[in-house]
């Protein structure tokens, strides 16, 4: 049985880069690591947006925004994202970048297998696939477990679900220094439904429908909002290039709380997706360079991970949505209608201070978050 000190158990963007961050550190070069994944990341399966100041990957991004648009019934708002950019990274490219580098080390490698089972052994630990076994010292694992959320009722669940049309216009109606955060000016139905665009120029863009709620819905009725959009934007005639789908789960739940001495979950299996938006990319960069300094000094995977602040904002948040769906475009439309976007990006990418963090939430409808914080006080 074939034995490796790292075994990291899924390839997505959280093992990808943290494995990027260990070449690039150089320390790790004496140590074998393995990656298994039953996919080969040879397809677009996915685009990751993410606003920032200086360009971390230069030589990867699709799409550059200046600005950002955002509206519902009663306004609209056109924001400078100065000092901000918001950007789109496509998966592929990202893999084939990430890969590129694991095939220049020799004690990198990856297998192509389904991961069935993994668990800790005392002195080691255990991987199994479908056709084979390994040992190692430690193992860092991305595979989602539904289970740890769905069979629990302290932490609520809500889903980012999403419909996405990548079409081409005979119109030329879109701005293509622009992007549409959130349009809540659609029918809400009770839920928290908006319309996410980003163009790639006046006559191409991506149409997405996005909806924070509990329950996904049939592909009919996502795609029967984005046509009627799309026709309320002033397009007849339009080409659909690509379709994308997907769900993201938004939680508070803990995670970390699985993590042993020697076994980590990271990516949306730790707990590092941002909870009240769904975003990755930007946490999963910040969490893999700790991690892999981690990695160098410390030997128990449950001293890893560090409750903050943000933690516990998004989790009133989704206690809101969670028993109030409808609310979402409420409170939204308050931070976006009166709050400073700049604050506001700097706020969700968890880089503010208290004070300036009280200048965001004084912006929300406060009865809200303070009924929740009572609610949430009681349930600890």
């Amino acid at each position: 049985m074939q034995h490796y000190h790292y075994i990291f158990t899924g390839t997505g963007l959280s093992t990808l880069m943290t494995v990027r961050e260990m070449i690039r550190s150089g320390n790790f070069k004496n140590q074998s690591i393995l990656l298994i994944d039953h996919e080969a990341k040879k397809t677009n399966d996915r685009t990751w947006c993410f606003w920032e100041i200086e360009n971390s990957f230069p030589n990867l991004i699709h799409k550059k925004w200046e600005k950002a648009y955002f509206k519902n019934d009663s306004f609209d708002k056109e924001m400078d994202l100065n000092p901000y950019h918001y950007v789109m990274l496509k998966g592929l490219d990202f893999y084939n970048s990430v890969f590129e580098e694991i095939s220049k080390e020799s004690n990198i490698t990856f297998l192509q297998e389904k991961v069935i089972d993994f668990e800790e052994l005392g002195s080691h630990c255990l991987v199994k696939t479908a056709s084979q076994n390994f040992t190692c010292n430690r193992i860092i694992n991305s595979i989602f477990n539904a289970d740890f959320v769905t069979q629990q009722s302290k932490y609520p669940i809500l889903q980012q679900h999403f419909v996405g049309w990548f079409i081409k216009s005979n119109q030329a109606v879109f701005n293509p220094s622009c992007a549409t955060f959130m349009d809540f000016s659609i029918q809400q139905k009770g839920n928290t439904r908006f319309m996410y665009v980003l163009p790639f120029s006046k006559n191409e863009a991506l149409i997405e429908y996005t909806l924070f709620s509990k329950d996904v819905l049939p592909k009919s009725d996502y795609e029967k909002a984005i046509q009627e959009y799309i026709q309320n934007l002033g397009i007849t005639e339009y080409e659909i290039i690509e379709k994308e789908q997907g769900s993201i789960p938004m939680t508070c739940y803990p995670f970390w709380k699985h993590n042993t001495k020697n076994i980590i979950n990271i990516g949306s299996a730790g707990g590092w997706t941002k909870a009240s938006t769904g975003f990755t990319f930007k946490n999963t960069t910040k969490k893999s360079k700790i991690l892999c300094s981690f990695l160098e000094t410390e030997k128990d995977f449950r001293l890893f991970h560090k409750k903050d602040k943000f933690w516990f904002y998004d989790l009133l948040l989704l206690d809101i949505l969670y028993k109030h769906n409808e609310l979402g475009s409420v409170i939204f439309s308050a931070l976006f209608q009166k709050g400073n976007s700049t604050l506001i990006f700097k706020f969700l990418d968890e880089d503010t201070s208290i004070w300036e963090d009280l200048q965001v939430i004084w912006k929300c409808p406060k009865a809200l978050f303070v009924k929740a914080l009572v609610g949430r006080i009681f349930r600890f």
